[in-house]
């Protein structure tokens, strides 16, 4: 088994674990992608994908996991929620990892309708709060892919052209 052999075999499992990480909240989808371009772009010794396309994929990877932690809170302040609504969508983020994609989906949700009935706000501003940080996910989401897809493209365009 040759070196070159070694790092396409990490690269390939890096990369499908990202791809799966995409979806799954135990994984952290953006930086096992980046970690399995990086490794492809060990595997040639670096002679395509020179330092210059792995410092604009890492740059993407960081924007992509400040979308992924920010998504859920940013949606919910964006439907009008108060300061206690943003920490519960956040908090309910958090505590919403450890429950698998049910809690990954509703922990913002659950969390900013919380968060805004303690502010003693009604259940009509409560819903809507929980609605934009579910919202926010979903849009976080589709960013997450959308930034995976520029990382694959930049290390495409490096490598063949």
């Amino acid at each position: 088994m040759t070196v070159s052999f070694f790092f396409w075999f990490v690269a390939a499992v890096l990369f499908s674990a990202g791809v799966a990480g995409l979806f799954l909240p135990a994984l952290p989808g953006i930086v096992l992608v980046y970690a399995g371009l990086v490794a492809a772009a060990w595997a040639e010794g670096f002679s395509y994908v020179g330092s210059g396309s792995i410092i604009a994929m890492g740059m993407l990877a960081v924007f992509g996991y400040g979308i992924d932690l920010l998504a859920g809170v940013l949606g919910a302040r964006r439907f009008g929620a108060g300061r206690y609504a943003v920490i519960g969508a956040g908090a309910g983020g958090v505590v919403g990892m450890f429950f698998g994609l049910p809690g990954l989906v509703l922990g913002p949700f659950i969390g900013a309708v919380c968060g805004e009935l303690l502010a003693r706000k009604g259940p009509v501003s409560a819903g809507r709060a929980g609605f934009g940080a579910w919202i926010g996910i979903i849009v976080g989401t589709a960013a997450k892919i959308a930034v995976v897809f520029a990382m694959i493209g930049v290390f495409i365009a490096a490598r063949f052209f």
